[in-house]
């Protein structure tokens, strides 16, 4: 447990509940108390010191929590999604909890996120970044951790353009399984950035005075972002639909020419089986069989009709 504590910004790490009950009662405090990971004791803590509703203490101890906002008579419940993309583990979803009322900011995280870490050790000097206010802090994080989504989106663009790379680079057996990947990883991503997009849009409705009018223009740029974020997982999700359309009609070319190519092989052996079929059937008269040149001529047959069938094909565009 990291506790801030304003005025006089100073760090208590840990905090005792007393502590944070002494911190709560005082008329010109503030509270950042920043949970990592959660035990049972601090389910106690967070029940008893400030009151939370057991549901939204139960949905903040969840691992896999859709992003939400829950309006409660004196505070919010958030649930909002750090995001990180290495290729070979694909997309890491960091979930963060926050409870915010007009005096306090509780963060609960099953895992170290970088982006709140450095939030922390920015707000704990003596002087603040900015004034001390909910939504000072609670923009801050959720701008730094919104800032972290483009290099991740970044890195999947160049992953989509490696992928049409390959499509048309010649057979590629992994390609398919690469792209479906990719699907998949914008697809969660999406559902996180839907969801968040939606949580930020009933912030600015502004149903409780835990921020102030002047906090607006801050989420709406949050907002704003979260929007581009959404078009652009959609426009890379139809070029990736693109590139899945393409491969297969690929694929479907190449068949179709290993098929037009094996059936004019079978036709051409088919002709010459006729030929060999023929000259097998062993019966007592048949002229050629005593010829010293039927062999050679059944060659020479075969030849023939293999070279015919091959200048009919060309001429009618099939080879």
């Amino acid at each position: 447990m990291v506790a801030l504590v304003w005025p006089g910004s100073h760090r208590i790490d840990p905090i005792a509940p007393g502590a944070l009950r002494e911190a709560l009662a005082r008329a010109d405090g503030f509270l950042w108390v920043d949970l990592c990971p959660p035990d049972e004791a601090d389910r106690a803590l967070l029940q008893e010191a400030f009151g939370f509703h057991p549901l939204a203490i139960e949905d903040a101890l969840r691992a896999r929590e859709r992003p939400k906002l829950d309006v409660y008579p004196d505070h919010y419940f958030m649930v909002f999604y750090a995001v990180d993309y290495d290729p070979e583990d694909g997309l890491r979803l960091r979930p963060v909890h926050l409870f915010v009322g007009p005096r306090y900011l509780v963060t609960v995280r099953p895992q170290r996120i970088p982006e709140i870490e450095e939030e922390i050790a920015r707000w704990s000097g003596p002087e603040p970044p900015r004034p001390i206010a909910p939504g000072s802090l609670v923009y801050d994080l959720l701008d730094a951790i919104l800032d972290h989504y483009f290099p991740v989106l970044d890195r999947i663009t160049e992953e989509v353009e490696a992928i049409e790379e390959r499509l048309f680079a010649g057979s590629d057996g992994r390609l398919i399984e690469a792209i479906f990947q990719m699907r998949k990883a914008l697809l969660e991503l999406r559902r996180v950035v839907a969801p968040e997009r939606e949580v930020i849009n009933l912030l600015l409705r502004r149903e409780l005075p835990v921020f102030r009018p002047e906090d607006m223009i801050y989420f709406q740029d949050l907002y704003d972002r979260l929007v581009r974020l959404t078009e652009s997982i959609d426009l890379y999700r139809d070029m990736l639909s693109g590139a899945l359309e393409s491969y297969l009609s690929l694929q479907s070319n190449r068949l179709n020419e290993i098929v037009k190519v094996l059936t004019i092989a079978s036709i051409i052996l088919m002709a010459n089986a006729l030929v060999a079929g023929i000259y097998g059937m062993n019966f007592e008269y048949m002229p050629e069989l005593e010829w010293p040149w039927g062999y050679p001529m059944a060659l020479l047959m075969m030849a023939t009709i293999s070279a015919a069938l091959v200048l009919f094909f060309r001429r009618r565009g099939w080879l």
